[in-house]
């Protein structure tokens, strides 16, 4: 099997849900032509770079960016298919080997490196696109895969080819080389990558900006003069950068942390490689910048996923804000909706009482006993559409805001009283006991009296409707502490917790549509936001068979 046939299986095997991300992620790359091209020249500098000024006691570099770059770059102008990946994979081994050649490797150890870097490369890119097709890392998950995938694995695979290898035919020691390798090698795929993925359009749009900007470039300045002031020097102060990054991951999320990282790096290492910096007691060269590589991948890499939790919970963040926002909006809309149905429904149906009315007592001619039963009838379904529509006002009025309740001390004893005659009144109170319990001098609640009475109604209506079987209902109400509770108590069939859930829900009628109650199932609703608006709390405690207890606390007076 074909390097791009290898990479083509994996790709396919990325799961098919994060394909739009991808695309848009890789839409802001090089041209399709130029991108190995201008990879390969990177890769040849880079590598010139490397074994000329970051290379220690050893053979292998201590910082590699050339693998890096070959990885970021071809993963961002991964859509091509079997020509672009055979394109890249010529260019990236072509690039590798001029590249270790013009470096003064001989050509047998050229040959070998360029083997090795392009198992490393192939693995990573195959990885990538197999483990984290997104090719983002605004969330954490797609950070840690994205890292797991190019910085980890494949560096280490092949930074055991490169060291065993090399132990085989030079006789160099095997541990040494992988620690510089690995170290080194996924110091700069973690931060070539992070960087590269995370330079899209919209991060970059930031920079333009120009307060941004000048914010940017105060930090990198001070980024840079810590990193000075802390690797060359004679005392171990690489914690004191820790601040700044946090700093760097809040202002400028995975971007900033990834080109903040790449900076250290240079440093700490090139500090290092140079004999200065705080590592000269930990031994040799060799292990002074391993001590280096090692505060660079341990102690800093880990901020690239918390930059990545901070982008994702500003997203998240972000997301909510506009869901609220599309949630007012609705509201909004639907308020508007049942305020315009409640006004279409109230003149024609005051017309259609007047008509029933007069047609009942024979204003409009003869009538028969059977027609006045039938005008009666039109009459008592018409006002029943009439509350229904009053209700739908208020509910729309309730939700957007436009309810004023008058807050002053209220006696609900004396509510109370004048919701029992209201209730004893209506239909529903056939053979069902309407009592008032309570103390006058103590049931003084901070309320509206009006509004109050209109909830204490729609509660009593309620416990009559389903709790007649009782044949009593109670309104009590009693002081606790420094609130008042009013209790609204029948002792029906009561209620299971399943129902109990829905009961303040609008148009919820506990699966009684079919049922001979008459109800449109936003009374209990209304109540509740009554309610509310006099910062007050709406409850029941209700068993199956036991009855149920309607509940409503207002502050004391």
């Amino acid at each position: 099997m074909t390097p791009s046939t290898a990479l083509d299986l994996a790709a396919s095997k990325a799961p098919r849900t994060r394909e739009t991300r991808v695309e848009r992620t890789r839409a802001g790359g090089l041209g399709w032509t130029l991108a190995p091209i201008v990879a390969g020249v990177g890769v040849v500098v880079l590598i010139g770079l490397a074994l000329s000024l970051a290379r220690s006691e050893g053979t292998v570099a201590a910082l590699w960016g050339a693998s890096g770059l070959a990885t970021a770059v071809w993963l961002r102008q991964g859509g091509g298919g079997r020509s672009l990946d055979a394109a890249f994979f010529a260019a990236m081994a072509t690039a590798l080997l001029v590249g270790e050649l013009l470096a003064g490797n001989p050509p047998a150890l050229s040959v070998f490196f360029t083997i090795v870097n392009l198992i490393e490369i192939v693995g990573a890119v195959a990885m990538a696109r197999r483990f984290a097709p997104a090719l983002s890392m605004n969330t954490l998950e797609d950070a840690a895969r994205l890292l797991v995938s190019t910085a980890v694995l494949p560096p280490l695979a092949a930074g055991l080819v490169a060291s065993l290898g090399l132990g085989l035919f030079t006789g160099a020691p095997i541990l040494p080389n992988l620690q510089t390798w690995w170290l080194g090698h996924a110091m700069g795929m973690a931060v070539i990558c992070s960087t590269a993925v995370a330079a899209t359009p919209v991060s970059l749009r930031v920079l333009a900006r120009p307060q941004r900007a000048l914010e940017a470039a105060g930090l990198l300045v001070g980024l840079v003069a810590l990193c000075l002031f802390a690797f060359t020097g004679g005392l171990p102060l690489g914690f004191l950068l820790l601040p700044a990054l946090v700093l760097i991951a809040l202002r400028f999320r995975v971007l900033g942390v990834a080109a903040a990282i790449c900076i250290i790096a240079l440093i700490a290492v090139g500090a290092s490689l140079i004999g200065h910096g705080p590592y000269r007691a930990a031994g040799d060269l060799s292990q002074q910048v391993m001590t280096a590589q090692l505060l660079v991948v341990v102690g800093y890499m880990p901020f690239t996923l918390l930059a990545s939790l901070i982008e994702e919970r500003a997203e998240l963040v972000a997301a909510a804000r506009r869901a609220q926002r599309q949630a007012e909006i609705a509201s909004a809309a639907k308020s508007r909706l049942l305020a315009n149905v409640a006004h279409e429904i109230k003149s024609p149906v005051a017309g259609v009482i007047g008509i029933g009315e007069l047609w009942s007592k024979g204003q409009l001619g003869l009538v028969t006993p059977q027609q006045v039963e039938m005008a009666d009838m039109l009459v008592r379904t018409a006002r029943e559409v009439e509350h229904l529509a009053h209700d739908l006002l208020d509910v729309a009025r309730a939700e957007a805001g436009a309810v004023c309740v008058d807050l002053r001390p209220t006696d609900m004893f004396g509510v109370m009283q004048d919701v029992r005659r209201a209730l004893i009144l209506r239909p529903e109170a056939q053979d069902v006991a309407v009592e008032v319990q309570g103390e006058p001098s103590t049931a003084v609640a901070l309320a509206d009296s009006q509004r109050m009475a209109q909830v204490l109604t729609n509660l009593g209506v309620n416990a009559m409707k389903y709790g007649r079987s009782g044949g009593r209902v109670v309104l009590r109400a009693v002081r606790e502490d420094a609130a008042v509770r009013i209790e609204v108590i029948d002792f029906g069939p009561g209620l299971s917790s399943e129902k109990q859930a829905q009961l303040f829900e609008p148009f919820n009628r506990l699966g009684l549509e079919r049922s001979t109650i008459e109800g449109h199932g936003i009374g209990l609703a209304l109540a509740r936001r009554l309610v509310e608006l006099q910062s007050g709390q709406i409850g029941v405690v209700s068993e199956p068979g036991e009855g149920a207890t309607f509940w409503v606390t207002l502050p004391g007076a």
